[in-house]
């Protein structure tokens, strides 16, 4: 059901709602860093220092396989997170999560090498990269949902896509952290202590982190679904568990926000972590390329995401999500085209182009899941949804499109891979039910009275 709304009532003043919003991005920013981080280096270090084989591409190979393992940890993050969150709320969670997400990144920064310890390494990497996936899987669903629940309908596509922007934000810091040790190291030098400076760094960001996120509200959105749960409970009526909600009533919004996500997840580990290894084994060119590159294009994905964001507020959530996807999917082959010239100047073209259709789907992305789903299972259903696209897509991306470049030499498999992907999400986007502008305090699936759990015996309450 889609209405056109003004702010409500009670909404934060421009002011208020700002502070939640940098709260927010702040802290998405410095998660995905950390995230992000594990990617680029995945890329560029681990494949030799954890995963030493004879075939550079085959330790990459496994160096990804790590990689997905903290996507398939998203999930049960999103479960476990999403049920305390529409419990006991979304700040104390996603405090929670970002000193779970800082402590494990930090702690590789400290781990030995394979080289010292043996198989140990990679067992110990692959522990923290769990860790760093079970964090960031309850950290997208608070992040998004604080602030569309703080602001009004009428410019919830705007103020929700700020914390989006944290996605490129951190991918940003972490491949500009990169870069710069890149640049004033030597390969030994970065091999040898320099690859532990941005997870170290971690630390620093993390502390700056809480200190901004414990100073934000709870949602007001929440704490009214809350005391009407906490009336209804004294009146003898309790609702079923969140995650059974989910499943029982939202399971198709679960599966348009899996296919809203699909193509998007795809394109933007394909256009950044796969691009670093394409560059560099690939065109064999050096990893300072690459990573300038997705720099550049990241410094305008983060700028520009905002701005999509803001115009699915005047136009829509679907057509600007369509004007993405179907981007995407022509853009798939000249992106791959363009990349081979070995131009730098192209290159950097090919991933900001490719970043900003990209940013058409992932920008009105947190509004438009939001408001999918009722307050009460509105964590639980957006963190599911959100995160099990992340198996299905992101996780496998660079180990599927690295199996290709493997077995076939040449990106063309790759780029059709990508384009199968935007249209899965198209097709989507296309058949599920506009959102722009729902009132979030309203309930469209909520369950009939004779369908909750029963008053307690002998309360002697109806």
């Amino acid at each position: 059901m889609t209405e056109t709304t003004t702010d409500r009532p009670g909404a934060r003043s421009s002011g208020g709602i700002a502070r939640i919003v940098s709260a927010s991005l702040i802290g998405t920013t410095i998660e995905w860093y950390d995230f992000f981080l594990y990617g680029s280096a995945a890329a560029l270090v681990f494949n030799t220092l954890f995963f030493p084989t004879s075939d550079p591409l085959v330790g990459t190979l496994i160096a990804f396989v790590t990689y997905a393992i903290g996507f398939a940890a998203r999930p049960l993050g999103g479960v476990v997170f999403g049920h305390f969150g529409d419990k006991i709320g979304r700040k104390k969670l996603l405090v929670i999560s970002l000193l779970m997400m800082g402590g494990a990144t930090f702690a590789m920064g400290l781990l030995p090498t394979y080289d010292s310890i043996g198989v140990g390494a990679p067992i110990l990497l692959t522990v923290l990269r769990l860790i760093q996936g079970f964090a960031l899987g309850g950290e997208w669903g608070g992040a998004v949902l604080i602030v569309s629940e703080h602001g009004g309908d009428k410019h919830r596509g705007f103020w929700a896509s700020w914390p989006q922007a944290g996605a490129p934000g951190g991918n940003l810091l972490a491949t500009g952290v990169l870069a710069l040790l890149a640049a004033v190291q030597s390969e030994e030098t970065f091999l040898s202590w320099g690859w532990r400076v941005p997870f170290l760094l971690s630390g620093v960001l993390v502390v700056i982190g809480l200190w901004i996120r414990v100073s934000v509200s709870e949602s007001p959105v929440f704490l009214a679904a809350q005391a009407k749960a906490e009336a209804d409970a004294a009146r003898g009526i309790k609702d079923k568990p969140p995650v059974v909600e989910v499943f029982r009533r939202s399971w198709r919004e679960v599966l348009g926000a899996i296919g809203t996500r699909f193509g998007e997840n795809i394109s933007y580990y394909i256009l950044t972590s796969f691009l670093l290894v394409y560059v560099t084994s690939h065109l064999e060119l050096p990893k300072s390329t690459a990573l300038n590159a997705v720099l550049i294009g990241s410094a305008v994905h983060f700028v520009t995401i905002p701005a999509w964001g803001a115009l699915s507020d005047r136009l829509g959530r679907k057509p600007v999500t369509l004007i993405g996807s179907v981007g995407m999917a022509a853009w798939a082959f000249a992106f791959f085209a363009l990349v081979d010239s070995e131009s730098f100047a192209v290159i950097t073209l090919s991933v900001t182009v490719g970043l900003l259709l990209h940013g058409a789907m992932y920008g009105p992305q947190a509004a438009f899941i939001s408001e999918m789903f009722d307050t009460k299972v509105r964590y639980s259903g957006a963190s599911m949804g959100s995160q099990l696209a992340s198996i299905v897509a992101g996780a496998l991306a660079p180990i599927i499109a690295v199996e290709l470049l493997k077995d076939f030499g040449s990106p063309t498999p790759i780029a059709l891979y990508l384009c199968v992907a935007a249209v899965i999400t198209t097709v989507t986007v296309a058949v599920i039910k506009e959102t722009r502008g729902r009132d979030l305090t309203r309930s469209t699936t909520a369950a009939p009275p004779h369908e909750r759990e029963a008053p307690v015996a002998g309360t002697g309450r109806a």
